[in-house]
């Protein structure tokens, strides 16, 4: 359980979820050993995201301020001449290409090849004349560039959470060519402030646009961790996403690992025991998560606390579960229980008594849990008829999918031992047609009824986080002792993104 303008989210987004460098943050020396979930990028992902770098590098660019450009130097004959650009603003911004390379244990390098953008102002230049004549002038001017740039993105932790460090960043000049109140043709004019103000301006432009690069870098990388925090909180249950390691930058892929405690009132997790180890993931598929079954114990357990694992059934839903089977002997069980009550007049409800337990097998989810069924009828004008309570150990496999923005939940191998049954029309608990109808109705209606509303309510849920938005191709959900492995590829959709910068900047 980890996720509208024109911007889409591009590579500084995505490698900022997923990865850090350790420079400020303890893991000690068995740091997998607390790992609940792991993300893994692989190369294709980021090549594929890396086309949209250049939307990041455009906001760069148009939000960068740069400062007015003073300069004198004396010249023969013509005395002092001093001179002033201000206004500067960038416009008609082109990217040709943009390639990134995953620097092993090192950095994300990015390379933005052939930038082409007009820069405008206004040059004011004066001079006191070897006759003391002064002469000042404003004129308006464009300057023609032509750009490489070269951007190695650090990502550190800091109070275990992931920071950004793109300063390690360069600017390469193939053009620099200044023009004066549009005159195209070189004059002794435009040759003379061209090469006083040369190295200035690839001096200037190269702090601010590095700096409004590392700056969106930051911003970013809050901005996912506000997302990441987001996604997997409902209300008063969430998890704590913060680092539990290292993480693994190779040529292949990037890796990422968090402590995926559950965080819930005054209920503790630890998580010591972790089976994680970088060789449980491949590198075929695009994107990968890595679920400890820890993780998925304590989000029952939470849930419970929580008194979410309740249900109510009525009306027709109920009807459907009690006359499953046309057959006369179930019917006569039906009519012994009911004795004749409307079914909309009667309420089904079940809840869990305890913590389900949840273990992970190459089969599938096992869950396993004791829960409590009771029917009530609610005639006109009389007191309320407890028809029906029943306490049962009901044992299933689950196998998840997730399929047209759907997760499906598909119950297997039901089994059930019940611990108490009560039933109105049967007070000796001697008539075995009920303990048998009661068998076959959790077994052929009951289970399915319950998984379905559950996958249900987790797929709105999910929606709610924004899961639909994403173009999810072909996912699979792979469970193995002690773990689950949801492996992708994927496609990226409009996001908030762009309404976001536009509010920062």
């Amino acid at each position: 359980m980890l996720w509208a303008g024109g911007m889409k989210l591009g590579t500084f987004e995505i490698l900022l979820m997923f990865i850090h460098l350790s420079a400020a943050c303890e893991f000690g020396p068995f740091p997998y050993r607390a790992t609940g979930i792991v993300c893994r990028m692989t190369k294709p992902a980021a090549l594929l995201l890396n086309q949209e770098t250049a939307q990041v590098i455009q906001a760069a660019f148009r939000n960068a301020r740069f400062p007015n450009i003073t300069g004198e130097r004396s010249m023969r004959l013509l005395g002092k001449v001093a001179y002033g650009l201000t206004n500067i603003q960038v416009n008609d911004l082109s990217i040709e290409k943009s390639e990134v390379e995953l620097k092993e244990n090192d950095a994300v390098h990015i390379a933005i090849k052939n930038v082409t953008a007009v820069f405008k102002g206004t040059l004011n230049y004066g001079y006191t004349g070897a006759w003391f004549l002064q002469l000042f002038h404003s004129v308006d001017f464009e300057i023609e560039s032509s750009i490489d740039l070269q951007i190695n993105v650090k990502l550190m932790c800091q109070k275990d959470q992931v920071a950004a460090d793109a300063s390690d960043c360069y600017l390469s000049f193939h053009k620099l060519t200044l023009h004066l109140q549009g005159d195209k043709e070189p004059g002794w004019l435009k040759q003379l402030f061209t090469d006083f103000i040369s190295f200035t301006l690839k001096f200037v432009f190269k702090s601010e646009v590095c700096k409004e690069i590392n700056s969106l870098a930051q911003m970013l990388a809050k901005f996912i961790q506000d997302l990441a925090e987001n996604f997997v909180q409902d209300e008063d249950i969430k998890l704590d996403i913060t680092l539990a390691s290292d993480p693994l930058i190779k040529s292949n892929y990037l890796e990422s690992h968090h402590k995926a405690l559950v965080l819930y009132k005054n209920y503790s997790d630890v998580l010591t025991d972790s089976v994680f180890s970088p060789s449980l993931l491949t590198e075929s598929r695009m994107l990968y998560f890595w679920l400890s079954e820890h993780i998925l114990n304590s989000l029952a357990s939470a849930a419970f606390l929580d008194k979410r694992l309740m249900l109510t059934i009525k009306g027709e839903e109920l009807q459907v579960l009690f006359e499953m089977e046309d057959a006369e002997a179930q019917q006569k069980v039906v009519q012994m229980i009911f004795q004749d009550l409307s079914y909309n007049d009667s309420v089904a409800k079940v809840w869990s008594l305890a913590h389900p337990q949840i273990s992970l097998q190459p089969e599938g989810t096992v869950v396993k849990s004791l829960v409590a069924v009771e029917v009530s009828a609610f005639p006109s004008g009389e007191e309320p008829l407890l028809l029906l309570y029943m306490e049962k150990e009901i044992t299933v496999t689950i196998q998840a999918a997730y399929s047209e923005k759907k997760l499906i939940l598909h119950p297997l191998d039901p089994r059930i031992e019940f611990k108490v049954i009560k039933c109105r029309a049967d007070p000796s608990g001697n008539d075995p047609s009920v303990r048998n109808f009661l068998q076959t109705m959790i077994s052929v209606a009951g289970i399915p009824k319950v998984t379905s509303r559950i996958e249900t309510a987790l797929t709105s849920l999910m929606n709610s986080k924004g899961l639909n938005l994403f173009d999810i191709i072909n996912p699979e959900i792979i469970t193995r002792k002690g773990y689950t492995i949801v492996q992708l590829d994927f496609n990226f959709p409009n996001h908030l993104l762009f309404d976001f910068l536009e509010k920062k900047m």
